[in-house]
């Protein structure tokens, strides 16, 4: 069977790599289960959606709301791969996890809409499942109301049409979607441990996420919370998928 992929939108090369292991492990993937796609400096192989049978998408600096006019040609390349990825999802001819920046780019491409309105603080957050997200494949199982982390300065305003809203919180209303049955979108990250969390906020720290100087105390909050389910969304889209 194809092996799932790790799709790459970080340009920072250490970053990159760190998350490629959070999924991998948070996700308890072997060795050779989990390939890597780098659209920061590689193109989407043509046979992309034969080579493997899944994609899970992670974080990036980048924002879908950024202007166009400020957006290099890589953002807009590697944009324009995501949606790619995005619509043969929708589709149900491949199975996609999109997390953070990757949200806005399955919303932006299937009709939905991003906005500043709903940014999220670096750091710990509350979420809680819908009544559908209960019912999920994915998110049914989870505690009703969890722990994840989250970074991040634009939300959905509005998912796409046919959309099934799977966890929300006051700050940012959808942290998780599903289209169809094999597109699955969150904002949070559901890939890291407490600790890789606060090494990608090293390498993030000067971004405007945060305030530098407040890094230590951001990240003994971090330390101190308690991840038990995210990893658990992986974990049943490796098995799903």
């Amino acid at each position: 069977m194809a092996p799932l992929v790790y799709v790459c939108v970080r340009p920072q090369l250490g970053a990159a790599a760190a998350e490629y292991e959070s999924f991998r492990s948070g996700a308890r993937l072997g060795d050779g289960e989990l390939d890597q796609l780098d659209l920061v400096r590689h193109e989407l192989p043509e046979d992309a959606f034969e080579r493997w049978r899944g994609f899970v998408v992670g974080g990036s600096p980048f924002n879908v709301t950024d202007p166009e006019s400020t957006k290099t040609d890589v953002q807009r390349r590697l944009e324009g791969a995501l949606a790619r990825i995005a619509e043969r999802a929708a589709d149900g001819r491949t199975a996609a996890l999109f997390t953070c920046y990757g949200i806005g780019i399955a919303t932006r491409t299937l009709g939905g809409s991003v906005t500043r309105a709903y940014p999220e603080d670096t750091g710990p957050t509350t979420v809680s499942l819908t009544d559908d997200g209960s019912r999920d494949a994915l998110f049914g199982g989870l505690a009703n109301t969890f722990t994840a982390l989250t970074a991040h300065k634009e939300g959905v305003a509005q998912p796409p049409a046919g959309a099934v809203l799977l966890a929300t919180n006051e700050a940012c209303p959808v942290q998780a979607y599903r289209v169809g049955d094999r597109l699955y979108a969150t904002q949070f990250h559901p890939e890291p441990t407490a600790q890789a969390f606060t090494e990608r906020m090293a390498v993030y720290r000067d971004d405007g996420y945060f305030a530098a100087g407040d890094y230590d105390a951001i990240a003994a909050r971090v330390l101190a919370a308690s991840l038990t389910e995210p990893a658990r969304i992986l974990q049943r889209f490796a098995q799903t998928f």
